[in-house]
């Protein structure tokens, strides 16, 4: 749930920065470099930075639209793991194994990652894939009415919106969950904050909103619009053809959402401004008002990723 789409703006003038929350802490980055900051069991906070090289400039296909969004989405899952698996092991800093082992910690490995990584994606893909084409068939053979190719896949749709739902508000009864969410809410502040080139004080900060139109829940719902749209499009009818061909749209349907959304995020008044609107609601749940610490943490990694980025070169700066 925590992995967020990271999007960056590939050239110009304007460089956008984004973030994520993780446990007790949030990750941010720029073009150049990401960094993380969590806050430990004692309080203290612990932190991490690290270069990163843009995709469009290391590979010039991955700038081009609709590609970019493909490719920048994977590598901010791949990042998105890394950061959460360095707050997980901060979080496990001061847990012993056993008292004969006093001195070796638990720690969430490479593998353990991985694991988590497949478990994830076979999640997504049961979850909002096969469940609602499942779904769609049973309830449209008792409707002959919705069987046709534009009533299948809005039932389809909404079958899948509403098992997002029901997922996003499940999870926001955990009281672990609803912590990540404040920090998704103190990542949002600082970034406004950071655009608006107001100085990272927490004061400055916290007079934000914690919605913001690139957030990650903006970009799940409208994959899931876009998808709806998209499925249309190809008349095909029988169970194993519809998963296959949902399988296969995955990096089109993630390409032209991450368009739409980089395209509404700079035309707030345009039409496709509408579709990223259900996203925007969404973060009614998934971002909630942070603690003051809370902002620091995201004030702490801004400022040691802007840090990173001025020394490779980067114009970004903190006003």
């Amino acid at each position: 749930m925590a992995v967020q789409l990271l999007p960056a703006l590939e050239g110009g003038e304007e460089t956008l920065v984004g973030g994520q929350a993780v446990l007790e802490g949030v990750m941010m980055r720029s073009p150049h470099a990401w960094a993380i900051a969590c806050r430990k069991p004692s309080g203290e906070v612990s932190t991490h930075s690290e270069p990163l090289e843009r995709l469009s400039e290391k590979h010039k296909w991955m700038g081009y639209p609709v590609l970019r969004g493909v490719a920048t989405l994977g590598h901010a899952m791949t990042l998105g793991f890394r950061a959460l698996k360095f707050s997980a092991n901060v979080a496990l800093d001061e847990v012993q194994i056993s008292e004969t082992e006093p001195t070796k910690k638990l720690e969430v490995t490479a593998w353990m990652a991985a694991v988590n990584i497949i478990i994830s994606v076979g999640f997504f893909i049961l979850m909002y894939k096969w469940l609602p084409l499942i779904a769609a068939t049973r309830l449209t053979k008792g409707h002959p009415s919705l069987s046709g190719q534009i009533g299948f896949n809005f039932v389809e749709g909404v079958i899948r919106m509403a098992l997002f739902l029901l997922f996003i508000f499940g999870t926001s009864l955990m009281k672990d969950i609803r912590r990540v969410y404040q920090y998704h809410g103190a990542e949002h502040k600082t970034v406004f904050a950071f655009e608006n080139g107001d100085p990272m004080e927490t004061a400055a900060v916290q007079k934000y909103s914690t919605y913001h139109p690139r957030c990650g829940t903006s970009f799940l719902m409208t994959v899931m619009i876009i998808s709806m749209l998209v499925y249309m499009l190809f008349p095909v009818h029988t169970l194993l053809t519809r998963f296959a061909v949902r399988l296969a749209l995955l990096p089109v349907i993630a390409g032209l959402s991450y368009e739409i959304i980089r395209f509404a995020a700079k035309h707030r008044g345009s039409l496709f401004a509408l579709l990223t609107a259900p996203g925007l609601w969404m973060q009614r749940i998934t971002t909630q008002a942070p603690s003051d610490d809370q902002a620091q943490c995201a004030i702490v990694a801004l400022e040691h990723a802007m840090s990173l980025e001025k020394e490779r070169g980067g114009e970004l700066v903190i006003a």
